[in-house]
Parts: structure tokens; C-alpha cells; sequence
């Protein structure tokens, strides 16, 4: 692929100092946001009451931040250059196995493992089935706005991404609810379907066509030159703080769930920790395995472990209501996913060198067909 804004790099991205120590800066996060939760729960009701039409449970707050963090993303991608991944769908595939193939079941099964064996003694079984029902929903959402805040720090192809995100939001318009609804195994779950398409008008839909008109408008009366090395670098910072302030907003709307039931809590992480390395890894080496490219394998691994948290508390809350033990669950997954994924970033860095060593003799020619 030729992304002109976008050229591949043999070296891991360097972060800043900010960066570099972003999971310090969750901690600070859920902190504060929980301390906003306890102290101003007036406000942080009102902001949370404020969505997208009426019944579509898109925060409006959360929604701004998200499309800070990704608008970055999408003023890189060369969209001229998106119909070059037809020539090379090995690296779509691969994501696309691993989220609706392995991922939801994986995760019910690790939740069921967990939560009614390893942990029987300490969860009541009723609300054992709840949590198992927050986790799949969790699990049966692939991640779509942070992807592309991972795949910047793995210094991913933005283009590929943008399509395994794409085509994932896409199947999950059809699969979703099926996949919900049969790991549950309740017959009258009912996914609203206005949640799930008003989260991808908002969280993709909105920002794509936002980096298409800036990024055309822009090329065209300034020139490539200026917009890469100019403009685009004017927003390195802005992707972090968005991403910290979504998660005082997260933590706030969830305070008390995270404060009255901390024991689930930690219980709750362990399922999604292996969860998360488990399709992260198993993703890196299929993609290996295959050849296919370091900028696309990198994302691709991190599409394949992260979830759509925003949707998945929606839908949680639906179904079961604010304070169930499925809702708390997929509000673990935020708590765990944000300093998780990152880690996985930090491991796709610095492996890139072991993953386009020669292996078994035959050498990977990873960057000749970009």
C-alpha cells in the first residue's frame, strides 16, 4: 500500500514521556474519576444522561473524546490507497477468524471456567451467570475507536486498520446479537439494534468522514509536505489526553459499582487478562505464520484482544440494568483493558525484529509489498 503520510518504519515508535508512562496515568484516571463519582454525583448523573437521541445510551461527552482520539488516526490514511488490501486479505482474514471465531468463545468459556469452578466458593452462582453474561458481551464486541489508538503506538498501517475495523463493524451489525444471544443461551435477549448502529455512526462513521474532508481540504491548499510535518505532528499530544479524559468519565459513571464490589472486581479481571493474551497472541502468530506484514499484524493482534467497551456497557445496562453484575463486568474490562492493551503494544514493539527474522529458513519479505 502506498500511504503517502504514512511511510513504514523499521523501528518502534517512540513515545514521549507522557506516553511512556500511560498506564501510571490510568491509575491517576480511575482516581479521580472515581473520586468525581463519590463527591459530585449530581454532575456526573447529568453528563451521564446526555446521549445521542433518546434511548440510544451514546454518552455525549464520551463520544467527543473518542473522535479526539482517533481524528489523528484518520488525517493519516491515504484513502486512495484502500483498495490495494484486496491484493493482500491475509492480514483481514486472520482478524476476522480470531474475533468471531475464537474471541466469544474463548471468553465464555474462560468465564464458565472461572467464575463457576475456580471461583465457586466466592461468587453466589446466580450472579456467577450474570457476570458470564457481561463478560461475553464484552467479548462478542470487537474494539473499534481504540483500535486505532493502538495501532498509532504499534505504528500500524492506518489504512489496513481502518478496514479490519470496518469490515468488523459490519459483521457485527448481523452477528452480534446471534453470538450474544447463543452464548447467554437466553432465547429473549434482545440486542437493541438502535445502540448498535448509532455507536458506529458516532465512533466511526462521524470521525472517518471528518479526516476525509480535513485531510482533502488541507492536501489541496497547503501541499503534503506542510501537512506532514506541520500539521499533523500539532496532534501527537491529543490522542493521549482524550484518552485519559474518557477514562475519568468511565470511572466516574461507574463509581460506585467499582467501590461497593471490589472483590468481584479483581476476581472478574483474571478471566479477561487471559482472555486478552491469549487472542492477542494467538492472532501475532497466525499473522506471522502467514507473512503478513508487522504494520498489519501489530493492530490486527490488538483488534483481536481489545473490545468495544462503549457498546458493551450500553448493551449491558440494556439488558440487565446499571447495577447488575453484568454491567460491573464489562466495566472491568475497561478498568483492565486500557493498561492491558498497552502492554500488548509495548510486546508487538519489541518483538517487530523476531517477527521479520528469517523463520524456518525462508526469508519474509514483510515490507516489499506494502
Amino acid at each position: 500500500m502506498n500511504a503517502k503520510s504514512d511511510p513504514p518504519s523499521d523501528t518502534p515508535k517512540r513515545l514521549n514521556f507522557f506516553e511512556r508512562y500511560l498506564s501510571l496515568w490510568v491509575l491517576v484516571c480511575m482516581i479521580v474519576g472515581v473520586a468525581l463519582g463519590k463527591l459530585f454525583p449530581g454532575f456526573v448523573t447529568a453528563l451521564s444522561q446526555l446521549e445521542f437521541g433518546q434511548g440510544s445510551q451514546v454518552n455525549i461527552p464520551i463520544a467527543v473524546l473518542i473522535w479526539l482520539m482517533i481524528l489523528p488516526m484518520m488525517l493519516k490514511i491515504d484513502f486512495g490507497s484502500l483498495g490495494g488490501i484486496a491484493k493482500k486479505p491475509k492480514g483481514l482474514f486472520i482478524t476476522l477468524f480470531v474475533n468471531w471465531l475464537v474471541k466469544p468463545f474463548s471468553m465464555a468459556f474462560l468465564a464458565w471456567f472461572f467464575l463457576q469452578h475456580v471461583f465457586a466458593g466466592l461468587i453466589k452462582p446466580e450472579m456467577a451467570k450474570n457476570y458470564i453474561a457481561g463478560l461475553i458481551i464484552l467479548a462478542a464486541a470487537p474494539c473499534t475507536a481504540m483500535v486505532f489508538v493502538w495501532s498509532y503506538l504499534t505504528d500500524g498501517d492506518p489504512a489496513y486498520t481502518l478496514v479490519q475495523v470496518a469490515v468488523n463493524d459490519l459483521i457485527m451489525l448481523v452477528a452480534f446479537a446471534p453470538i450474544v444471544m447463543f452464548l447467554c443461551g437466553v432465547a429473549d435477549v434482545i440486542v437493541p439494534s438502535r445502540v448498535l448502529v448509532t455507536s458506529v455512526l458516532v465512533f466511526i462513521v462521524i470521525p472517518l468522514a471528518a479526516g476525509f474532508i480535513t485531510r482533502k481540504i488541507l492536501l489541496k491548499s497547503h501541499g503534503i509536505e506542510w501537512f506532514d510535518q506541520s500539521f499533523l505532528p500539532r496532534f501527537q499530544p491529543v490522542t493521549v489526553v482524550a484518552l485519559l479524559a474518557t477514562l475519568v468519565l468511565i470511572f466516574a459513571f461507574q463509581a460506585d459499582n467499582l467501590t461497593t464490589q471490589w472483590t468481584a472486581v479483581l476476581l472478574l479481571a483474571i478471566p479477561i487478562l487471559v482472555q486478552v493474551y491469549f487472542n492477542s497472541s494467538l492472532t501475532y502468530l497466525l499473522m506471522r505464520w502467514f507473512k503478513v506484514p508487522h504494520n498489519v499484524a501489530s493492530p490486527g493482534a490488538l483488534i483481536g484482544a481489545s473490545n468495544f467497551f462503549e457498546l458493551a456497557v450500553a448493551v449491558a445496562i440494556t439488558l440487565f440494568g446499571p447495577s447488575s453484575g453484568a454491567a460491573l463486568a464489562c466495566v472491568v474490562g475497561v478498568l483492565v483493558e486500557v493498561p492491558v492493551m498497552l502492554s500488548v503494544c509495548r510486546l508487538c514493539n519489541a518483538s517487530r525484529a523476531w517477527y521479520q527474522r528469517t523463520l524456518f529458513g525462508c526469508a519474509h519479505n514483510f515490507n516489499g509489498n506494502r
